[in-house]
């Protein structure tokens, strides 16, 4: 039996199933092993991690009387705050105005047409934003001009179809995360401040917050930021050390808004203090900082990483809003939520008549209700022609049952089903 407990009442003897929390909170490269080593105890209890998952049938209970929840419980209450979703009022907010930019182009895209505009500016983001770094490996200063006209395109796609952009993003190979994860982030900033109702100059603003956040990674040896196995503590810390050097790097190059920097320098900062590198909490956390620890953490679960998988999108913001109280602006990771859904595309999911697709375009009006491409019979234990199922259309009798996890059914061609790319466009 899984349950839900706060690390201070972990023991030697218990069976660690699963951290609470993103695995760059922690130096351990795994999460499932027996706790026998008192080191790696002390370690877990000393990090930001606040709770984790033990298997009880694989390890020791925790004491009679220990407060404990088990994953029915969370999952009940999960589904309970995501039901909420849609009738939430909006959440209004306000970022400092930049400049203003040129008129652009916001005509709406179908999906099929915006994933190909997408994949150009994915490969043309990439190329700049490896120069970025480049540059800023050397001392020099971030191209603010080439970086705001990069921020242009990326949210003028947003725009034009959300789940385009962001989603192809998510396809990026574990040696091109550093970059694209900046390009990824930028979308997604872009995305929550378009749900947010921030005006266009305040939504670029928080692209280009999104954007140049990890620049302090420049500074990191890339054998430490590529290692595929378990870093040590000094690793760990040298890692941790990529929102200072940001900063600095950012501010030295002296022109970029102040809000730019201050999302670069606390985007790791969680709501309850226990984040880095000056353990802010709460409001004194600034918005455009909680956005991006948001986002940040959002692309970097669902990305494929040298250690490590990525995490299905849906599966991704399940484990999120576990997280949220102690990580996470609640309003502010609903409002996200409601800018990606909660099937994200590209979120493998299982209908009322046991087909399973993958979730291709969002509904309009409706977070359960996306458009998505069957293409398997789980009664028949067959593929099938690919179907478009629009659960949004009068008389749809399907529904969505459960998430499923691609790493389970392993089908070589499941990205291809929703991009429409048969390798990384970019």
């Amino acid at each position: 039996m899984l349950k839900r407990i706060h690390v201070r009442h972990l023991t030697l003897g218990m069976y660690l199933h699963e951290f609470c929390g993103s695995w760059m909170d922690h130096p351990f490269w795994r999460a499932k092993f027996l706790l026998k080593d008192p080191k790696d105890l002390e370690r877990i209890q000393s990090t930001a991690i606040q709770e984790c998952w033990i298997d009880t049938s694989k390890g020791l209970d925790v004491a009679a009387g220990t407060a404990s929840k088990s994953r029915e419980e969370v999952d009940a209450q999960i589904a309970t705050d995501f039901s909420l979703l849609e009738n939430l009022p909006p959440l209004r907010v306000t970022l400092p105005p930049p400049p203003p930019p040129p008129v652009r182009d916001h005509t709406p895209a179908d999906m099929g047409t915006e994933l190909r505009r997408a994949a150009a500016i994915c490969g043309k983001a990439k190329q700049a934003v490896v120069s970025m770094f480049h540059e800023a490996r050397m001392g020099r200063a971030v191209d603010s001009v080439g970086a705001q006209h990069l921020v242009e395109e990326i949210s003028d796609s947003v725009t034009r179809n959300p789940g385009a952009l962001i989603s192809l993003a998510r396809l990026k190979t574990a040696d091109d995360y550093t970059y694209m994860h900046s390009v990824a982030v930028c979308a997604l900033m872009v995305a929550l401040a378009r749900q947010l109702r921030l005006n266009d100059e305040q939504t670029r603003l928080a692209g280009m917050a999104g954007l140049l956040h990890d620049l302090g990674k420049a500074a990191i040896p890339l054998a430490v930021l590529n290692k595929p196995g378990k870093l040590t503590d000094a690793e760990f810390n040298v890692v941790r050390s990529h929102p200072v050097e940001g900063y600095h790097m950012l501010k030295e190059g002296g022109k970029l808004p102040d809000a730019v920097l201050d999302a670069c320098l606390h985007h790791h900062e969680k709501i309850d203090g226990s984040g880095y590198p000056d353990k802010l909490q709460g409001e004194g956390i600034s918005v455009i900082a909680r956005m991006a620890a948001i986002c940040d953490v959002y692309d970097a679960i669902t990305s494929d990483r040298p250690y490590k998988r990525g995490w299905d999108p849906s599966e991704s913001l399940r484990r999120m809003a576990e997280w949220t109280s102690d990580h996470f602006d609640q309003r502010l990771f609903q409002a996200f939520v409601k800018s990606i859904g909660i099937y994200p595309v590209g979120s493998m999911v299982r209908l009322t008549s046991g087909r399973i697709g993958v979730v291709t375009q969002q509904a309009p009006t409706a977070l359960t209700t996306p458009q998505v491409t069957v293409f398997y019979s789980t009664k028949s234990d067959l593929r099938i022609p690919p179907e478009v199922v629009d659960l949004a259309a009068p008389g749809c009798t399907e529904k969505i049952v459960a998430r499923e996890d691609p790493d389970k059914w392993r089908f070589p061609d499941f990205d291809e089903l929703w991009s429409g790319f048969a390798d990384r466009p970019w």
